[in-house]
């Protein structure tokens, strides 16, 4: 009703004449003036204060905050009053600043700049805190792994991604400066030409000449819903991936889209740079012992591939970060060749990383994603863009190069963040579940580029990975890791015959039951006993394998020469291949996996909740000691 009230009550017929007249149009351009400049300190003292409450944790952050947000709930007379006392001629630093620097801010344009900042600051802070809040660090640290200084990853990563909540911030900060009235009145005066800005003129229109301000009103409010729907609901600051925004998904099958206009990939950093090498060569062995989480030392020729391997919590993440020097969780002396680089930032250790979600910079295309981390290390811009094509030749997406993130699927993404780690020209490079969101072909298409490129690597390349197959067919070595430590490391077909893990044993699609060695067998952790052919020395601990093929499923009590039958009940039945996998629950021992025909299920007449027998030969037992 307010606002309609406005619209009502305007004086349409008289609305140019009251706009156009000296005293609004001097007061107009003195609010720009003073609304600009508020503006600009805003963003100089603002943004640093919106990174320093986003990305720094200190003691005292959260008062720090609560003084930064408080002109947006204080009264602004209250604020005119605490400028005056604080930067008055009696307050505590006004006498100072004008004896020292001759600065006198009450009735002074200076003190109408410093009154509106004051009050507007805290929107720009807390919508770019929020964009920075929002912001995934996953993208600034793989820019960083890449090669790209603390400089470059700001402008090139941070600020186009975190930009919605910035001029979201900054429009907002400028409409507040624009009508502010309490602070400025109270602390700057109302002189005209000097501090007398539009809301203040239209206070003293309302004394002599309500239509005239009526109408001036109405110009503030058009200027503050300009302001708010340009912002669209952006104001909140949270990070819009623009790609996702303006541009649908395409298929794989369709033709590329036209490029951007332009790609801020040119960093601060890269102008004057010397051309870089065509391709690396050098032999770098790798040397590396962790600590704090993960407690392992790690040591690898250079061409070795290690699959890194365990169930969720046991470090496996966290260990590629160690090794990136980004966490805090763990530390790892590192040595690459003959180069200690423990004490390097990431950005200079030539460790190439993968996260799990790829991070691929939304604002980029899949070109430009890919020839950042050459022009993050000098390479001219023409040279790393024709090897990050080759790279995407390579690994089946280069016809896709022109498209932005939010346009490609999973599977597609997973290859360019992919093909960007290894055209950075890494010594090290870490790869965290790099294919789990390719399709069965895709993944085998990959696997085998990655392969040739790693049969060939002058360096060492860890992959945390869940498949078995890319254990086997891409590791020289198997590292398994349980709460930050190496339970077994080895070559993949020693890890397939003697898996020491009951989770890499079931990874393996093996049965693993963990127990303690006895006379005839071994005595199972969750109750039971497990007849052996071949036992451990008593009281060792174990891990009994047995393959699934081994397991025999019957409806009767099995008789003849099984030593191990226990009783059960089907729980799930699924497919694998051309065989089903049975599992069965029995209350005399653990879970069991059986594999059989589907001709051997239909003649059981499997389904789940039938009550089954199981039995295992002791010979198809095998003991690993832990």
């Amino acid at each position: 009703m307010p606002l309609i009230g406005i619209l009502v009550r305007t004086p349409w017929g008289d609305l140019g004449e009251h706009l156009g007249s000296p005293g609004v149009v001097e007061a107009l351009k003195l609010s720009l003036l003073v609304s600009l400049w508020a503006l600009g300190l805003s963003l100089v003292l603002g943004v640093p204060l919106a990174w320093l409450l986003a990305r720094v944790e200190f003691k005292g952050k959260a008062l720090v905050r609560s003084l930064v947000l408080l002109p947006m709930v204080l009264p602004p007379t209250v604020g005119g009053v605490a400028l005056l006392l604080g930067f008055g001629r009696r307050g505590l630093l006004g006498p100072w600043l004008e004896d020292s620097f001759g600065i006198t801010l009450p009735f002074h344009t200076s003190g109408a700049v410093v009154a509106a900042t004051f009050v507007a600051m805290p929107f720009l802070v807390i919508s770019l805190e929020g964009a920075l809040g929002g912001l995934k660090q996953s993208y600034e640290e793989t820019a960083a792994s890449l090669g790209a200084s603390p400089v470059r990853v700001f402008f090139t990563v941070t600020l186009p991604m975190v930009a919605p909540g910035l001029v979201a911030g900054a429009a907002l900060t400028w409409a507040r400066a624009l009508g502010e009235f309490g602070a400025t009145i109270t602390f700057a005066g109302n002189l005209p030409g000097t501090t007398q800005t539009l809301p203040l003129q239209v206070y003293l229109l309302l004394q002599d000449q309500p239509e005239a301000a009526t109408s001036v009103s109405l110009l503030l409010l058009a200027i503050a819903m300009a302001v708010l729907i340009a912002l669209r609901g952006r104001w909140t600051g949270t990070p819009i991936d623009r790609g996702a925004v303006t541009t649908p998904r395409t298929a794989p099958e369709e033709a590329p889209a036209p490029a951007p206009a332009s790609e801020p990939d040119e960093g601060p950093d890269a102008a004057g740079a010397a051309p870089a090498r065509s391709a690396q060569t050098g032999h770098w062995p790798l040397h590396a012992t962790v600590t704090g989480f993960n407690r392992l030392t790690l040591a690898a020729e250079p061409g070795t591939t290690i699959a890194v391997v365990g169930e969720n919590g046991a470090g496996k993440t966290t260990l590629l970060r160690a090794l990136l020097g980004l966490t805090p969780r763990a530390h790892a002396d590192l040595r690459l060749g003959d180069a200690d680089v423990t004490a390097l930032p990431p950005h200079k250790r030539q460790v190439a990383w993968v996260p799990q979600d790829g991070a691929l910079f939304p604002h980029l295309s899949a070109l430009a994603n890919t020839a950042y981390g050459l022009r993050a290390r000098s390479v001219p811009r023409a040279d790393a863009r024709r090897e990050a094509q080759a790279w995407l030749d390579r690994l089946g997406v280069g016809h896709l190069a022109q498209r932005r993130p939010s346009q490609l699927s999973g599977g597609q993404a997973q290859r360019v963040a992919l093909a960007r780690a290894l055209a950075a020209r890494p010594r090290l490079l870490l790869l965290d579940e790099p294919l789990a969101a390719l399709d069965q072909t895709t993944r085998a298409h990959v696997r085998h580029t990655l392969r040739t490129h790693l049969a060939g690597f002058g360096g060492v390349c860890l992959i945390v990975t869940h498949d078995p197959v890319e254990a086997v067919s891409l590791a020289d070595r198997v590292l398994v890791l349980a709460d930050g430590r190496a339970l077994q490391d080895a070559p993949p077909a020693e890890v397939s015959r003697h898996p020491r893990s009951p989770w890499v044993a079931r990874m393996l699609g093996r049965n693993a039951w963990p127990g303690t060695a006895s006379a005839d067998g071994l005595a199972l952790a969750a109750g039971g006993r497990l007849v052996v052919a071949e036992a451990l020395p008593e009281g060792d601990q174990a891990l009994a394998i047995i393959a699934p093929e081994a397991v025999s499923v019957h409806r009767d009590r099995p008789g003849g020469s099984p030593r191990n039958v226990w009783r059960g009940t089907v729980r799930e039945i699924t497919a694998v291949g051309s065989r089903l996998r049975v599992l069965i629950a029995s209350p005399d021992a653990p879970d069991l996996v059986a594999e059989i025909t589907p001709d051997a299920a239909a003649e059981l007449g499997l389904a789940d909740g039938a009550e089954v027998w199981t039995s295992v030969k002791a010979t198809e037992v095998t003991l690993v000691r832990l």
